[in-house]
């Protein structure tokens, strides 16, 4: 039975998972891959040597020089699980460079210079797997490539940051404020000691940006896509979306238009409590998808964690080692040359905005004549009293707002920004009806 060596780069929460599944599972591996190869980890690249062994790194195995793995005779493939975007795109380039296909769960690095690595693996004939860099145990990747291959994809709306997802939870169902939200994540162990990328939408973006570029094809340039995080949902936001019969969540929506264009973008978005997404609560994922063929399916379970994302890990392991094994290339080469992604400013939504504004006479004719200048359909307006302060010399106004252009709307609210009754920038949510 031929031996597949695996060079790990990182031992950390998912490389340590990655070696335990082998550990614990690989006869049973080996009988569902037909007992035809073995894989087995032969090099392990961490910096710290001892916290490496102290979780369970042989030390024999270990090196504190990444490059090395790629020189090895032993390294069939490299594992790359250290994160970030300079050392491990170093590495995967080397990696791709010597003919060697590779695993990662690096999400940011894909997203952001995917467009210098995946070239590479095609001009080398080698593979740059992926599935643990999106919603970590789910089996969305292998599932598009795959068991979809028939399909279009029409659509894909997805859940897919468990940090956003157990904030918003914990504001909607315990009425926590957005602050305290977040410090119970952290206290839990839900949110990193520095949270940004999952609050301010990046995390769930760069997993949107490799779904979109794995179902239509092309390669997206980050600095293009529409990104929001949840940093300004408010407590009044969670309950105008609750008394309209809607829920918040942090939503990465990827969705073919009929002119063949793509439309992507991640926000807070107000959801109908009917739609099955608005019951993924905690740090579960989810992400719905429809194809022309299958017609709608629904993808759901942990986006992280050590064995969740292990065992996404394992499966791109085992998808290398069948191809090193029938000399059989079956990773992911973009097929589309031109990105068809539709300009945030042409998608069209109905919209809830809030607005913090003086407390005086005439400020709702003000801004509503504003809004109605342009051209933009007022279908609602509240303007509660804030119960912890009656008195307050500024309120909190919403408008709920017809279906329109995104650009419209932008225009609309940098001119009613400017007015003398507003006192800071207004709170966008999209209205998503799913049609």
């Amino acid at each position: 039975m031929k031996t597949i060596g695996i060079g790990l780069a990182g031992f950390g929460t998912v490389g340590s998972g990655v070696w335990n599944i082998l550990r614990d599972n690989g006869g049973l591996i080996e009988d569902r891959t037909g007992n035809t190869f073995r894989c087995a980890i032969t090099k392990i690249a961490i910096r710290d040597l001892q916290k490496a062994t102290a979780a369970g790194a042989p030390e024999s195995l270990c090196t504190t020089d990444l490059l090395s793995m790629v020189e090895d005779e032993n390294v069939d493939m490299i594992v790359e699980l250290i994160g970030g975007t300079t050392a491990a795109f170093d590495l995967i380039a080397a990696a791709l460079k010597a003919g060697k296909h590779v695993v990662t769960g690096n999400k940011a690095l894909l997203a952001e210079r995917g467009n210098e690595l995946f070239p590479l693996a095609k001009k080398h004939n080698s593979a740059i797997h992926f599935e643990a860099a999106v919603a970590g145990g789910i089996p969305i990747i292998q599932s598009v490539k795959d068991s979809l291959v028939g399909n279009k994809i029409e659509s894909m709306v997805g859940i897919i940051n468990g940090t956003s997802n157990y904030i918003l939870e914990r504001m909607t169902l315990a009425g926590l404020n957005y602050q305290d939200a977040l410090q119970e994540a952290k206290d839990l162990g839900y949110a990193e000691a520095d949270p940004t990328l999952d609050v301010n939408g990046w995390d769930a973006a760069h997993k949107a940006i490799l779904l979109t570029s794995l179902a239509h094809g092309f390669l997206i340039d980050s600095e293009t896509v529409y990104v929001r995080g949840i940093e300004r949902v408010r407590s009044i936001d969670i309950q105008f979306a609750n008394e309209l019969g809607y829920v918040i969540k942090q939503l990465c929506v990827m969705r073919t238009n009929d002119d063949g264009t793509v439309e992507l973008r991640a926000q807070p978005s107000f959801i109908p409590k009917s739609h099955i997404l608005s019951n993924v609560n905690g740090v579960f994922n989810a992400i719905a998808l429809k194809g022309d063929a299958v017609g709608d399916a629904l993808f759901y379970g942990r986006g992280a964690g050590q064995l969740p994302t292990g065992s996404a890990v394992i499966a791109d392991i085992i998808e290398v080692g069948r191809a090193l094994a029938t000399d059989n290339n079956r990773g992911f080469q973009p097929y589309c040359e031109t990105s068809n992604l539709v300009d945030i400013d042409e998608t069209e939504t109905p919209y809830y905005v809030r607005f913090n504004v003086e407390d005086r006479p005439g400020v709702v004719a003000e801004i509503a004549s504003s809004l109605a200048a342009e051209g933009l359909g007022i279908s609602g307006m509240h303007s509660p009293i804030n119960p912890d302060n009656p008195d307050a010399s500024f309120v909190d106004m919403v408008f709920l707002l017809h279906t329109c252009k995104f650009g419209l709307l932008r225009q609309t609210l940098q001119k009613v920004e400017a007015l003398d009754c507003v006192n800071e920038r207004p709170a966008v949510f999209r209205i998503e009806s799913f049609n």
